[in-house]
């Protein structure tokens, strides 16, 4: 790596390190929780650590903070390696577990009790809470604090052994009770949990928090850089005093902003609520920001790499525009994207003067971006599907859409013009009759009259029927969660889903398969869903629109 003004804070920091001969080979980690799936705020941190170890010819280790067996589950922990997998990543060695440095983290917390670093206390949570003190007065010394380092051991081992119950006690260090930063006021090493691990069982009966843990891994892992976000800057004096204390390796804990998306929660709680509560129908629901619901929904892993990279690290924390994230999403899929027509809201055309039965198969560009992609054939017939929005019965001056009498022209076909309509009952539009010009054929005349509108079109008798979401953003709020006594199912968007039943799409989406990208032209990006749906009827998600939503509802 070149020493360039374009490095971020944290490659520069690494790129020091390196010419300084302070590592020889970059060591980075990923280490979710498993206790929910994995989100867009987290793809930046998974971009971030992979990546710099790939710049820096390094490492980087998928590492699993399996400490908390109440919450987690093998469900998240698959979930996660599907994830970074898709997002184009992979890890050094074997998928590392928390769980399996726990009989090492009890040598070492034994170590902190025989030097006088660590007691247990029987207090419980809530007087320790309230004897922790406040930012302005010091903490009140626990009546346990000088209890002796035999019976600590003792009492210790009945944690882990099961003897005790759940609160009995807890495992803290001994540090200082005024300390400036509440994190240093003894903190918690291991609490008892009386639940089923999924990966050990039942083996233990008290588990190691989370700040005692984390830096133990990252030193028997031997990370160099241990890269974290900003919440975790005053957590760092505790993971250098558990490191310094034990003498081991000790690698640098470095913090950068996280990733704040408007109209998005990022917050695993409230997101597991939310799908308890049957606000969403899964954690993979295409309108949560869970990097499954984004795959679902049609987002590519280039798209998310490249948004990742744009936003950049910071140490300053703020808010990035849904449109940000969107526009990475067209420029990527405007590129791979097949093309094809698809009717949403249909309204049947009856082409009068075309010969009834006649079928011709007329040629379409595939992707005019990748001459590559080649063409493919369109069934024309009589009676088509065209957008019902593209009809106006009393049309203005500026509709150069269809209307009675005026003239369009049909993507890759002919020019038409509308010479009238029939009605329901209900005086609603339900059919439109036309002439077609033979002699129009590719969409251009030997007049060289302008037609200003082209609209897509779906023969009536070879469409494929399918149902179409459209998605919206999941909240109307653009910080939801800002406001505590604000519900989120108050602020919840009501047109984050739309359903359309009856779509009509030209009849090569039959041979359509999940994960390949799809332009409906003129109405967005889709894909074919990966749970709902059959080959005989498909169910197809708008991924995006093609223009910016986001800024044209703020405006």
């Amino acid at each position: 790596m070149s020493d360039s003004p374009s490095l971020d804070f944290i490659r520069a920091k690494i790129h020091k390190d390196l010419e300084a001969g302070n590592v020889s080979q970059v060591i980075t980690r990923f280490p979710p929780e498993p206790n929910g799936y994995l989100h867009i705020g987290h793809a930046k941190s998974i971009c971030l650590n992979f990546g710099i170890a790939k710049e820096f010819n390094g490492l980087c280790r998928l590492r699993f903070d399996d400490t908390n067996p109440s919450k987690e589950d093998q469900e998240y922990v698959d979930s996660i390696i599907e994830d970074v997998r898709w997002l184009g990543w992979q890890w050094e060695g074997e998928p590392r577990y928390a769980s399996d440095y726990f009989d090492q983290m009890v040598v070492w917390a034994k170590e902190l009790i025989a030097s006088g670093d660590a007691y247990v206390d029987d207090q419980d949570a809530e007087t320790i809470r309230l004897n922790r003190g406040t930012a302005t007065t010091a903490g009140v010394n626990s009546p346990f604090r000088q209890r002796p380092i035999q019976e600590n051991l003792d009492r210790f081992e009945a944690m882990l052994s099961g003897e005790l119950p759940e609160g009995a006690c807890v495992l803290r260090a001994k540090i200082d009770m005024a300390h400036a930063n509440l994190l240093m006021r003894d903190p918690l090493m291991y609490r008892i949990v009386h639940a089923s691990h999924h990966r050990t069982g039942s083996k233990w009966k008290a588990y190691p928090l989370y700040d005692w843990a984390h830096g133990l891994e990252d030193s028997l892992e031997a990370v160099t850089h241990s890269i974290c976000t900003l919440e975790f800057e005053t957590h760092r004096p505790l993971y250098d005093w558990y490191l310094e204390k034990l003498g081991i390796h000790h690698p640098q804990q470095i913090e950068f902003n996280r990733l704040n998306l408007n109209y998005t929660m990022m917050s695993k709680r409230k997101l597991l609520n939310m799908v308890e509560e049957g606000y969403v129908s899964g954690w993979n629901d295409p309108r949560m920001p869970t990097i499954s619901g984004m795959r679902r929904r049609g987002y590519s892993p280039e798209a998310i790499r490249s948004f990742c990279e744009q936003i950049g690290v910071t140490k300053v924390n703020g808010m990035i525009e849904m449109s940000k994230l969107e526009n990475c999403l067209r420029d990527d899929l405007n590129h791979r994207a097949l093309r094809v027509m698809a009717v949403l809201n249909p309204l049947k055309v009856v082409i009068e003067n075309y010969p009834e039965g006649q079928m011709e198969e007329l040629e379409a560009v595939n992707n005019p971006e990748d001459a590559n992609c080649g063409v493919r054939k369109v069934p024309f017939a009589r009676e088509l599907y065209i957008e019902r929005e593209d009809f106006m019965e009393d049309a203005p001056k500026k509709f150069f859409r269809l209307s009675v009498g005026r003239e369009v022209r049909l993507r890759y076909a002919y020019y038409i013009t509308c010479t009238g309509m029939v009605k329901n009952e209900q005086g609603e539009v339900v059919e439109l009759r036309c002439q077609y010009d033979p002699e129009t054929k590719g969409g251009q005349s030997a007049d060289g009259r302008k037609i200003k509108a082209t609209l897509h079109w779906v023969s009536a008798k070879h469409a494929l029927e399918a149902e179409v979401r459209l998605y919206d953003h999941l909240f109307s709020e653009p910080n939801p969660g800002l406001d505590a006594e604000v519900s989120l199912r108050d602020q919840l968007n009501p047109d984050s889903l739309s359903v359309l039943s009856k779509a009509k799409l030209e009849p090569s989406l039959k041979n359509a398969v999940v994960g390949q990208y799809y332009q409906f032209e003129r109405m967005g990006y889709f894909c074919k869903d990966a749970i709902d749906g059959s080959a005989l009827e498909p169910v197809f998600n708008r991924t995006c629109t093609l223009k910016d939503s986001y800024n044209k509802a703020a405006n």
